[in-house]
C-alpha cells in the first residue's frame, strides 16, 4: 500500500471524525447533564442538510445557506424540545427511546413528503471548488480540508466555552452532579434547554457542512447516530474532550480499517475472498475498539467524576 493512499485515508478519517464530533458533542452533554437518551439527535443532522438544500435553492450561495441554516436548526431543535422532549425528562429510558424513535420515523417521512424520496445534493462554495496538492501526486479537495479546519475551530471554541465561562462551569457541574446543582438554585431545566438548543445547532451545522459531500436523503442521520453513541461510550458521557478524542479515534479506525484490513487479507487469501470478508471485518472495528475501551475503562476515556 502506498503512503499516498494512507495519507488520503488519514485525511478522510479526520473528516469523518470532525462530523462525528459535531453530532456527538451536543448528544453527550444532553445525556451527561440530564441522562436523557435522544435517539432523534441524528434527524437534526438530517434537518441541517435539508436546510442547506432548501436555502441554497433560495439564495444560490452556500455561505448564505450556512449562515441562515444555523439559527433555523437551533429553532427547530427548540421546537422539538418544547413539543416532545421536555415531556420525557422524568420518564424512564425505555419511554425516551420509544418516543424519540417515533420522532425519527415522523421526520424521515416528513422529509419524503416535502422533498421527495430521491437523493439531493448541494455544490461546494465556488471559492473552495479546487484541490490542494499536498504532496507530489496527491490532490485533495479544498472543501474537505475546510471542513476539517472548521470542525477543529468549533471544537476549540466549544472547549473554551465549557472550560472558561460560567455557563460552561454549570454544564460541567450538571454533568457531574445535577441534583446538587439544582439544590444550589440553578434552573437545571433552563440549563438543559441551552445545552439542547446548542447541540441541535451543532448537529445542524454538521449536516450543512456534509451536504456537499454526501447524499441528502431521508434517514441519512440514522447510521451516524449509532456511531455517535459509540463515540459517547468511548469518550465518556458528558465529556466534550472525550467526545473529541473518541470521534477522531473512531473516524480514523473506521476509515483506515476499511483499507488496511482488506489489503492485509489479500496477503493470506485470494483477492476475491479478501474483498468480500475485508469490509465485513472492517465494519466491526469501531465496536471492537469500544469493547476494548470499556474493558479497560468502563466509564469511558474521559468520563466526568461523579461526586458521591
Amino acid at each position: 500500500m502506498s503512503s499516498i493512499l494512507i495519507l488520503i485515508q488519514l485525511l478522510n478519517g479526520l473528516q469523518l471524525g470532525v462530523i462525528l464530533f459535531l453530532i456527538a458533542a451536543g448528544l453527550t452533554l444532553v445525556f451527561g447533564v440530564m441522562g436523557f437518551i435522544n435517539l432523534a439527535h441524528g434527524v437534526q443532522y438530517m434537518l441541517g442538510a435539508y436546510l442547506a438544500v432548501y436555502l441554497y435553492g433560495l439564495t444560490g450561495s452556500f455561505l448564505a445557506a450556512l449562515v441562515l441554516a444555523l439559527p433555523l436548526a437551533l429553532l427547530l431543535g427548540l421546537v422539538l424540545e418544547f413539543l416532545v422532549f421536555r415531556h420525557l425528562y422524568d420518564r424512564d429510558h425505555l419511554s425516551q427511546v420509544l418516543a424519540t424513535f417515533g420522532v425519527i420515523l415522523f421526520l424521515n417521512e416528513l422529509m419524503k413528503v416535502i422533498f421527495g424520496p430521491a437523493s439531493l445534493s448541494v455544490p461546494p462554495p465556488a471559492f473552495l471548488d479546487f484541490s490542494f496538492t499536498l504532496v507530489e501526486g496527491l490532490l485533495y479537495p479544498a472543501y474537505r480540508v475546510a471542513l476539517i479546519v472548521a470542525g477543529l475551530l468549533v471544537a476549540l471554541g466549544l472547549w473554551l466555552v465549557i472550560t472558561r465561562t460560567r455557563v460552561g462551569m454549570l454544564i460541567r457541574a450538571g454533568a457531574t452532579n445535577p441534583d446538587m446543582v439544582s439544590a444550589l438554585g440553578v434552573n437545571v431545566r433552563r440549563l438543559f434547554l441551552i445545552v439542547f438548543g446548542f447541540g441541535a445547532m451543532l448537529a445542524g451545522f454538521a449536516g450543512v457542512m456534509a451536504a456537499p459531500l454526501y447524499s441528502v436523503e431521508p434517514g441519512m442521520g440514522d447510521n451516524l447516530l449509532i456511531v455517535a453513541f459509540v463515540v459517547i461510550i468511548i469518550g465518556g458521557a458528558g465529556s466534550i474532550r472525550g467526545a473529541f478524542v473518541a470521534a477522531l479515534l473512531v473516524g480514523l479506525v473506521d476509515t483506515l480499517g476499511r483499507t488496511l484490513v482488506t489489503d492485509g487479507l489479500r496477503l493470506v487469501m485470494d483477492p476475491s475472498s479478501a474483498n468480500q470478508i475485508g469490509p465485513a471485518i472492517a465494519s466491526m472495528l469501531i465496536y471492537v475498539l469500544m469493547a476494548l475501551v470499556l474493558f479497560w475503562r468502563p466509564e469511558g476515556l474521559f468520563a466526568p467524576k461523579v461526586a458521591r
